[in-house]
Order: structure tokens, then sequence, then C-alpha cells
């Protein structure tokens, strides 16, 4: 029977490889080392929040990675061009998210609600992505928790302010 050595050492080596790998083959163009977001505005069911702006393919890649938990007023809004079923990870990231994707007419479509970091370098190495199963326009991520304190859910309806 192998040790707990044996085991732990192959697989803390193949999770780290896996990792530099990962970043290595990310664009140089989608990299980018600090972000710094445009601030915009949305009102979602009537109540105003202000946003991170994440509208380009490098600020999209960048998320909320390496960022403290944000306070339940705020968040980050992924604008993309068209609609599809755009996904997201948790790659990096140091607190739970609730995550709503909304259609082209701001209508929320999906959530994913409380998901949780990749947070040891195993899980790091597996770390899926999350996908709607319907297409979207927007995504608009905030700590855990800010869903349930502002009622968001089913008919809930964003709209974009500013960006």
């Amino acid at each position: 029977m192998a040790s707990r050595s044996q085991v732990l050492v192959p697989v803390t080596a193949a999770a780290v490889i896996i990792g530099v790998a990962g970043i290595i083959s990310i664009p140089a163009d989608h990299k980018v080392d600090i972000a710094e977001f445009p601030r915009g505005t949305v009102r979602l069911d009537g109540e105003l929040f202000g946003v991170q702006v994440a509208d380009t393919p490098p600020l999209r890649t960048r998320g909320l990675m390496f960022q403290d938990p944000l306070p339940l007023d705020e968040g980050m809004l992924f604008v993309f061009d068209t609609p599809a079923r755009h996904s997201l990870w948790m790659m990096n990231m140091q607190f739970a998210l609730d995550m709503m994707w909304f259609d082209a007419d701001g209508l929320l479509v999906h959530a994913e609600l409380g998901v949780a970091p990749c947070q040891s370098a195993l899980e790091a190495a597996t770390c899926v992505s999350i996908a709607p199963p319907v297409e979207a326009v927007y995504v608009l991520e905030a700590t855990a928790g800010f869903a349930e304190a502002h009622g968001v859910g089913p008919g809930s309806l964003l709209e974009v302010v500013s960006v």
C-alpha cells in the first residue's frame, strides 16, 4: 500500500504543472496584470448598484480574480457582444459568488448562488466552468448573499444605466 507522501507528492506536482500550463496557455492579450475596470451603474428590480464593468476579453478573463469580497451593494457586470451560453469559472477567487445571467432584454434567465471558489491546488487543477442552460448577454457577479439580500430571482429585471 502506498504511503500518504507517495500519493500526495505526485498529485501536488501534477496540480502545479496543470495550473502553470493553464496560465501560460492564456493568450497574452487576455492577461491583465493590474486590472483597472471601468465603473458603471445598473438598476436591478428598480434598485441602483455600482458595478465594475468587464466588457473586453482581457477584462472578462480577469473578472473578480484576486479581489476581496465586494460589499453587498456592488458587483461586476460582464457585457458580451452577442447572446450565447457564456461560461464563468472560480479560478483564483477569494470568495463565494452569486452569478446571475440576463438576456438582451435584461430578464434574469439563470442564476447560480453561493458558488464556492476553487481554493486548493487540486481544486484549481480541476476548476470547472459554470455555464447557463440558455443564452445571455449580461452576467452580474456579486458576493454570495447578494441575490437573497436584494430579492433577486425569477422575473428580476436588469437595466444597464451606464457602462
